[in-house]
């Protein structure tokens, strides 16, 4: 299910107003939400340029193309003239090496920052994620955009973003002058593969016993919208991004059409960090927190800027069921059409998520010779 764009567009006020159209550079930029932000920023009369940074040239018509690795200090130069800099290029991927993608993710974030300092940049946007709020049993729902930052670095790049987080706070007292502002979404959909979208490609949708599961999807449309709203100065500081209010797991299994499974927490966060152990599923068994309790945000400083988002959950969530079709994971384990269909039963499914014991034995069998 598509939407036509209905933000509401605000006009620059304050400082923001007094600097003609700004230059606007992307990392990122070849692929993924940095395309789409580059693509809307060329269209766009309130932009004079767009730079876009990548380490492969993009197909993104009317931009000027910066080919470059972020962690190059170089890229200092080629910042020259820009007064925005929006930093999307992060390796969020499952699949890759958690020492190489922490390592790309930090250190480029780091050079980014200084370089932009360096180059005269006013502002700078950072892009994490809701997620380090943290799912825990006790959040408010919905959580305040200045809650505090309780997720650990258990769960799968989480420990980047708070780095990235730390990074962004401490820039502006290192480099006087330069504004940071930070865009945290909810569950990402659109052209995206994370754990949280895995959970949706299950034969059954696992539900922790006593655990109060809410959520909340940002699709790819309005966070590039959103961007936009950060690059041309009308929102400021830290704020989190996603569709209005939140669904309850019986709401998502009604619109689904997917069962749940129900199984106990020691056995379900047993299953999933044995799993984890042994290498046969990427996700860590802190990834499961954000299915079991809420991490909803409110989104309150867009509103006021002005921003609405042109997706609700409900649209959401059918785009992604759509992108998920044909697609079988268990705890985030994409499965071959073998596997899938023979875990595609309720029985089959039971097994593929709770009989993990014939999976550790094998596993143990294989080390042995």
């Amino acid at each position: 299910m598509s939407s036509q764009p209905r933000q509401v567009r605000s006009r620059q006020t304050g400082s923001a107003a007094s600097h003609s159209r700004p230059v606007v550079a992307i990392t990122g930029a070849a692929s993924g939400v940095g395309r789409g932000l580059a693509l809307r920023l060329t269209e766009s009369e309130e932009v004079k340029k767009v730079i876009a940074i990548d380490e492969r040239r993009g197909d993104v018509p009317g931009a000027q193309w910066r080919v470059l690795d972020v962690r190059d200090p170089v890229i200092a130069e080629r910042l020259r003239g820009a007064d925005v800099v929006v930093h999307l290029a992060l390796d969020l991927g499952l699949e890759s090496d958690p020492a190489a993608r922490t390592a790309y993710n930090v250190r480029g974030t780091q050079t980014v920052l200084t370089a932009a300092a360096a180059a005269g940049v006013r502002r700078v946007v950072l892009c994490t994620s809701a997620m380090v709020y943290g799912a825990l049993p006790d959040n408010d729902v919905p959580l305040a955009e200045d809650a505090p930052l309780r997720a650990t670095e258990e769960a799968t790049a989480v420990g980047d973003l708070l780095e990235i987080e730390r990074l962004g706070r401490r820039a502006p007292r290192a480099h006087p002058g330069l504004n940071v502002t930070v865009l945290r979404p909810a569950v990402i959909v659109g052209g995206v593969d994370t754990v949280l979208t895995r959970h949706f490609e299950a034969p059954r949708l696992l539900v922790v016993a006593g655990s109060r599961p809410c959520w909340q999807f940002c699709h790819v449309e309005d966070l590039v919208s959103a961007l936009e709203f950060a690059a041309l100065g009308m929102v400021e500081g830290e704020m989190a991004v996603g569709c209005d209010g939140w669904l309850e797991q019986e709401e998502v299994e009604e619109l689904s059409g997917i069962r749940r499974m129900e199984l106990p927490a020691s056995i379900a966060l047993g299953a999933a960090s044995r799993l984890h152990r042994l290498g046969l599923t990427p996700a860590p068994a802190g990834d499961l927190a954000y299915t079991m309790h809420p991490w909803v945000v409110s989104g309150n400083k867009l509103h006021e800027a002005g921003w609405r988002p042109s997706w609700t959950n409900e649209e959401a969530l059918a785009e992604l069921l759509d992108e998920v079709a044909g697609h079988h994971a268990v705890a985030g384990r994409r499965l071959g059409r073998k596997d899938a269909a023979a875990s595609l039963g309720a029985a089959g499914a039971t097994v593929a998520l709770v009989g993990t014991a014939a999976l550790v034995r094998r596993a143990r069998k294989k080390r042995r010779y």
